[in-house]
């Protein structure tokens, strides 16, 4: 019993600690907004997508080491960090004049 309340505890840490670092990312007129997010140094981050166009965009950061597709009029997540202050660039693989921004790390 005492191994399934500490499990469970930890669980719910955890959750919490989710909950506190969350990002939101628009997608809508093939723009990305905010064009720049600031984030902390050393977390792991969940950045929630919201795609509101009626075409899908690919999420793209080599600075990031992350890709993922967002289908249109759809949410998904991506987890990024721990990382180290400074500037890391993201683009929209399908609309990379329009769709961009930066992850400041502080």
């Amino acid at each position: 019993m005492k191994k399934l309340l500490f499990t469970s505890s930890l669980l719910l840490s955890g959750l919490v600690f989710a909950a506190d670092q969350e990002v939101t990312l628009v997608i809508e007129n093939h723009q990305m907004k905010p064009s720049t997010i600031e984030i902390p140094a050393d977390k792991k981050i969940k950045l929630i997508m919201i795609n509101k166009d009626s075409s899908p965009e690919e999420f793209e950061s080599y600075d990031l080491a992350r890709e993922k597709i967002v289908p249109a009029n759809s949410t998904t997540d991506l987890y990024i960090g721990p990382l180290k202050p400074g500037r890391y660039e993201f683009h929209g693989e399908l609309n990379p004049k329009t769709a961009k921004g930066e992850v400041v790390v502080k």
